[in-house]
């Protein structure tokens, strides 16, 4: 059995139905093939599941000081079912509501897996026994997303050794962890799991964590984890062939010259994502890898003019907002709507952890290595009203701009909902706008927002609260 589409997508994910959805709009006959569930690794495996988790830790180490409020709440208690049940409701319900924009778009799900037979054709193995079929189109998306990367001999057991996959799944709490690697992602299980009570240590290779941040950034989020009691080691090797089970969790790594021991109950691996490019059928084309990646043009076009590629199957920057806009950009292309390409610097980037991490644009020492020269100006939340109201002082607003311009470059913040802050900064970006044009933007108070105008103000000395 066979049947005709203008663009055949291949994962169901946030970049894949989002293209779908795009496609929908400019009149494409459109289908999306999914082997799992549609929302992808972003919904079921990633960013929604670990937020409410995160939420749900947050409200937890709230709830135990809940005295410095005034309110006094002498018996709290975790139910580790009960906030599994909460992830799972949220996913549940956003997952009805992508199936809902593909029938609002009339787009043809099939649920199974996908493989490109030649540059037109997608053979569908259809899950749950039902009948296999061929799909004739005239462009494919390929969009499979990623896979937690293990290290050899650190592979998840699913007793010991995780990763981010099967942490998401546990049924109870150990007492203790290692986490293997201080990314975004290690990140944001450490201050996830040290606010649910258990003893943290994190083990990262580069000399500091969450390398790619600015570095003031980096230094005020380890301050900060260490006050809370994470225990962290940068500029530290694993050694994956030392581990022991029994008990618990061994592992040694190389730190300033010597083995150190590192003792728990388990051990997270969080050293990034691979992409899925095994079983899509890449070897029937002539599509391209690049470092494991498929290599795309600007628009995610591969060298197989009709095939194009999109989200983390192509490296770049792993993320689910990324992922859709290249879907749109890709599927515009096949439109020749003549989109504009993506500019990185332009990508809001954010740590869920507690304190929030959230960055655009250029850090001080890549605007500095790009032969601007820079001013920066900083303001702290502790001279912020909200942020004492929330009970979170602490962290900053760091903008990086151009001395000769006073065009802003870069935005980087560390402290309450400074998530929720980042798009101010964003919008500044793609308006080129300067850092006066920040600081004449009124900001209400009492907000945290307050805290990036303020850091505008102080670009040139002039913060009034400082």
């Amino acid at each position: 059995m066979s049947k005709d589409y203008d663009v055949v997508i291949i994962g169901g994910g946030t970049g894949g139905y989002v293209a779908a959805i795009r496609a929908s709009q400019l009149g494409f006959k459109t289908a999306v093939v999914e082997k799992g569930k549609l929302g992808g690794t972003c919904l079921h495996a990633g960013c929604i599941p670990s937020k409410a988790l995160l939420r749900s830790a947050e409200v937890y180490s709230n709830t135990k000081n809940a005295e410095e409020f005034g309110v006094i709440a002498p018996e709290v208690g975790l139910d580790f079912s009960k906030v599994q049940a909460r992830k799972e409701a949220i996913t549940d319900r956003l997952f009805k509501g992508v199936q809902h924009l593909m029938n609002k778009g009339k787009i043809d799900v099939y649920e199974g897996k996908g493989t490109i037979l030649e540059s037109k054709n997608v053979f569908v193995e259809m899950n749950n026994e039902e009948e296999n079929i061929t799909l004739n189109s005239r462009n494919i998306l390929i969009a499979t997303g990623s896979r937690p990367r293990t290290l050899p001999g650190l592979e998840a057991d699913g007793k010991y050794v995780m990763t981010s996959d099967e942490a998401l799944q546990m049924e109870e709490l150990p007492k203790s962890i290692i986490i293997v690697g201080g990314g975004v992602i290690g990140i944001e299980w450490a201050s996830m799991l040290i606010d649910f009570g258990l003893q943290v240590t994190v083990i990262e290779y580069a000399d500091r964590i969450l390398p790619p941040e600015d570095k003031e950034i980096s230094k005020e989020v380890q301050r900060l984890l260490k006050k809370k009691g994470v225990k962290l080691v940068t500029s530290a090797k694993v050694l994956p062939e030392t581990i022991e089970k029994g008990e618990g969790v061994s592992i040694k790594a190389e730190h300033k010259g010597k083995e150190v021991s590192f003792t728990a109950d388990k051990l997270l691996v969080s050293v990034g994502r691979a992409p899925n490019v095994e079983g899509v059928g890449l070897e029937n084309t002539s599509i391209e890898l690049e470092r494991a990646f498929i290599k795309t043009n600007e628009f995610y076009q591969t060298n197989e003019h009709n095939i194009y590629a999109i989200g983390d199957v192509i490296g770049g920057l792993q993320l689910a907002h990324v992922a859709s806009h290249e879907g749109i950009i890709g599927i515009e292309h096949m439109a020749e709507k003549n989109p504009a390409p993506l500019d990185p610097t332009l990508v809001s980037k954010c740590v869920y952890s507690s304190p929030e991490v959230a960055s655009v644009g250029l850090t001080e020492d890549e605007a500095k290595e790009k032969g601007y020269q820079v001013k920066t100006g900083k303001f702290s939340f502790r001279a912020i009203g909200k942020a004492l109201v929330f009970g979170e002082s602490d962290g900053f607003v760091k903008l990086v701009v151009d001395e000769a311009s006073n065009k802003l470059l870069g935005a980087h913040m560390v402290g309450p909902h400074v998530t929720d802050m980042i798009t101010e900064a964003g919008l500044a970006r793609v308006l080129n706008a300067t850092a006066m044009d920040i600081a004449h933007t009124i900001h209400p108070h009492p907000t945290l927002a307050e805290a990036i105008g303020e850091a505008a103000l102080a670009v040139d000395g002039n913060a009034i609260h400082a």
